[in-house]
């Protein structure tokens, strides 16, 4: 079958994303894509923002589009909802938090009919999610190695490679029925077991960095810490259910969490360990400043001293939850997390 005769579904979760979704849906419409060869299937988690609304409307005019109620209000129920009504050859998960190229689509299908990959994305370019230096610098520490470690869609790459996920998958129909759905107990992480999943069947993951996808970062720390907190803790969920498959990458932010603790806690016992945990913090320290600098010293002082919070923020934020996550999914066996009891910050 040619890439272009392929149908397509794009499968796209929403919640309260009224700021959002328009610029979204307007730039997947624009796509080179032939709209006969393609559906939209926005699934919204019962928004209450005035997003429903505007999807409604988009849907009048663009027949390619439909409306799917999410009563559980989790992306991974939002996919398997989509997933369940799609009739695409070819499945893609996008995000109503970015804008894609026109080429995006065509692309994407190229890419897998070429190489045979299981699932194929993009990279992100951050985007601040507002016009205050904070949402400036929050963009940065997303998107620099510091912040976010090695993490190839987030940073970038001069090549096509092979790796362990990318931010929207691209998976051809198969695979969904060979290794089932998205794992509707993670509220967050469901991309990175579902890609660990099929990697651990055998299948590959290609990203292109060619193919840009404009995402728009949280403009403020609190929803920085809420997410990356969450990021943290489902990732141990991950673990538990996959097996202890994770990289070095994912431990650093909590074993320096736990060392700087342990180190100050045991202070008392061991002045020794005190001076430790005070030398583990100054250079801690030394190194975000040097980091924050050297990132955001083009954009001014004011951005800079932003970022000098951001990047703590991520680590302390996904290090603190990880480790909540380890009591809790290893030592409590706990399953999982109503949606309700973990807040969604868009």
């Amino acid at each position: 079958m040619e890439s272009a005769t392929k149908f397509v579904s794009v499968v796209i979760p929403c919640r309260e994303e009224k700021k959002y979704i328009a610029q979204a849906l307007k730039s997947i419409l624009a796509n080179d894509y032939p709209q006969d060869r393609l559906e939209l299937l926005v699934v919204d988690g019962m928004s209450t923002d005035g997003t429903r609304e505007i999807v409604t409307e988009f849907s009048r005019i663009y027949p390619l589009i439909k409306v799917f109620d999410n009563p559980k209000k989790i992306p991974a129920s939002a996919l398997n909802i989509g997933i369940a009504q799609a009739k695409g050859d070819i499945i893609m998960r996008m995000d109503s938090h970015s804008t894609y190229p026109p080429n995006y689509i065509s692309s994407l299908v190229e890419w897998q009919d070429k190489t045979g990959a299981e699932n194929v994305g993009g990279v992100w370019r951050t985007l601040p999610g507002g016009d205050s230096a904070m949402a400036r610098a929050i963009a940065l520490g997303m998107s620099h190695p510091f912040g976010v470690g090695n993490v190839y869609f987030r940073i970038g790459a001069s090549s096509p490679r092979w790796v362990d996920s990318v931010p929207f998958g691209c998976y051809p129909r198969e695979v969904f029925e060979e290794i089932g759905l998205f794992d509707e107990d993670l509220v967050r992480n469901q991309d990175d077991e579902f890609n660990l999943r099929l990697k651990k069947k055998g299948g590959r993951i290609l990203m292109v960095p060619d193919l840009v996808i404009d995402y728009y970062a949280r403009e403020n720390l609190s929803k920085l810490w809420r997410m990356y907190y969450q990021y943290g803790y489902f990732k141990a969920s991950v673990a538990r259910k996959l097996g202890w498959v994770l990289s070095l990458r994912h431990f650093i932010p909590s074993l320096f969490v736990l060392a700087l603790t342990g180190s100050f806690l045991l202070s008392w016992w061991s002045p020794l360990l005190g001076g430790l945990g005070i030398l583990i913090l100054a250079i801690y320290l030394l190194a975000d400043a040097i980091f924050a600098w050297r990132a955001g010293r083009r954009q001014g002082i004011t951005v800079t001293a932003c970022l000098a919070i951001v990047f703590p923020t991520l680590h302390f934020g996904y290090g603190i939850g990880f480790l909540k996550g380890l009591v809790d999914f290893f030592l409590l066996g706990k399953k999982g997390v109503k949606a309700e009891n973990v807040p969604i910050s868009r």
